[in-house]
This record gives C-alpha cells, structure tokens and sequence, in this order.
C-alpha cells in the first residue's frame, strides 16, 4: 500500500511539473510583407525613352511636352487645343531578365493610361496592340516593344493637363 501511494504521489508531483514547466499559450504574430519598389532604371522590366519629349526622372519615366522641358527649357508651350497628336515611339519596354541568359521567359505587360490618352504597340499605321486607353503585350527578352502615345485635346482647356500612366507586368505570355 505504501508502494502504490508511493507511486500515485511520484505521477502526481511528476504531472505538476511537467503542468508548471510547459507553457502553452495562444500567440498570435502579425506578419508583414515587403516589397521593394525600384526605380525604373533598375528593374527587370526596362522602361527606355525613345522621343525627346520623354526622360527618366529620379527613376521614374516622365512624358513632358511643355515649356518646363528640363533638356529644353522655354521651347514650346505644349500642345495645341482642339487638336489630336500621334507620337511613335515614345518610350519601349524591354524584358531584361538575368534569367534569360539561356531561355525565353516572356512577360505580359499592361499599360493602362487615364485622361483621355491612348496608347499603342508598334507603328500607327500598323499596330500590334491599341490603340486603346489600356493595352496589353507580351515582351519576349531581346525583343523590346515600342509604345506610342494619342494625345486628344478636343474640348480641353489652356493649362497644364496630368496623365497617368500605369505599368504592371506579370511572368507569362498575354492570354487575350
């Protein structure tokens, strides 16, 4: 008798430290992601001015046509109203993937542009996508596209006139 109490008595102490020496408790950790966001001049995807008209700007590829021209400063005050403008060849994207030493690895880029100004592939005579106010192309490596720009002022007032224009690119061809 004095064994089996024995026995309950060291299960017993053994369970309470074991019970005291673990803890479990509920933990929750939020996790956050970080992309790093480059500038154009760096990243995979090549964005390459091709017109006057466009340059890099700390990185970002900017479409001026107006007075405040850095290479060209007083020259011309912009574009005239009432009147639709056709630019070949603004600027081209170019798929420079370090890992496309020795494959093919296309990217399917989307050009998305607001207020009015269309964009397109190619020549305008001949396009390869657009004119539109978004297009998509599929920019195999050694091959850049070259984008063109339409700009309509029919209706639009004296002043300065902002456009965005957004590029997003994802691994793969473009599916229509």
């Amino acid at each position: 008798m004095n064994k089996l109490f024995g026995f309950a008595l060291f299960f017993a102490g053994l369970m309470l430290a074991v019970g005291a020496g673990a803890n479990f408790r509920y933990f929750e950790a939020s996790r956050d992601a970080t992309v790093a966001i480059v500038s154009d001049d760096t990243e995979l995807i090549d964005l390459t001015p091709l017109q006057p008209y466009v340059y890099l700007n700390n990185g970002k590829l900017t479409v001026e046509i107006s007075s405040n021209h850095p290479d060209y400063p007083g020259y011309g005050a912009g574009l005239s109203t009432d009147s639709i403008y056709v630019f070949e060849e603004m600027f081209e994207v170019s798929n420079e993937l370090w890992e496309n030493e020795n494959e093919d690895y296309p990217i399917c880029v989307t050009l998305k542009a607001d207020n009015g100004v269309k964009l397109f592939a190619g020549s305008y005579d001949n396009p390869t996508a657009g004119p539109a106010g978004t297009i998509r192309v599929t920019v195999y490596h050694g091959d850049p596209v070259k984008i063109g720009m339409i700009f309509n002022t029919t209706g639009q007032g004296l002043g300065g006139h902002q456009v965005q224009i957004d590029v997003t690119a994802v691994a793969g061809e473009c599916t229509q």
